[in-house]
């Protein structure tokens, strides 16, 4: 486990800080932190802030990834999915939602948005070289297997 200091941005106290939902839950839902609900109509991408701004250790980063009732039930995704938070940003944390759903999708104060994933980070060394090492499958790629 790790510690993630946040600080709330907007100081609106009344929102619950990040929180998992359950026992075996990976994300903790986050919420949207808004002055007046938002519409976002079909095909409309927003920027929803959240009020929250975090720091996270050295080796690690935080990925915000859509919640699954909103893409099941009302299309509502996010448009970098997932969104990463670097150990070195301290901005407020902004949800980019999309509303791929055929009906306006209205997000009000306080409603969970997103999920917040806290992960290892390993740092890669890029090394260029003439020729890569051999695979059975070689370049074979966007589908090559099939469905079944």
């Amino acid at each position: 486990m790790i510690d993630i200091r946040v600080t709330r941005v907007k100081k609106n106290k009344n929102l619950p800080l990040p929180e998992y939902r359950s026992e075996g839950s990976s994300g903790m839902d986050i919420r949207a932190e808004l002055e007046e609900s938002v519409v976002l109509n079909p095909g409309e991408i927003k920027l929803i802030p959240t009020g929250l701004a975090i720091s996270i250790p050295e080796g690690y980063e935080a990925q915000i990834r859509p919640r699954s009732g909103l893409a099941l039930h009302h299309g509502i995704g996010m448009v970098n999915s997932p969104g990463t938070i670097d150990s070195d940003y301290r901005g407020e944390i902004g949800i980019i939602m999309i509303n791929w759903g055929v009906e306006p999708f209205t997000v009000n104060n306080g409603d969970r948005i997103a999920q917040i994933v806290f992960t290892r980070v390993i740092r890669a060394n890029i090394v260029e070289v003439i020729n890569l090492d051999e695979t059975p499958r070689g370049q074979g790629g966007f589908g090559h297997t099939g469905i079944l």
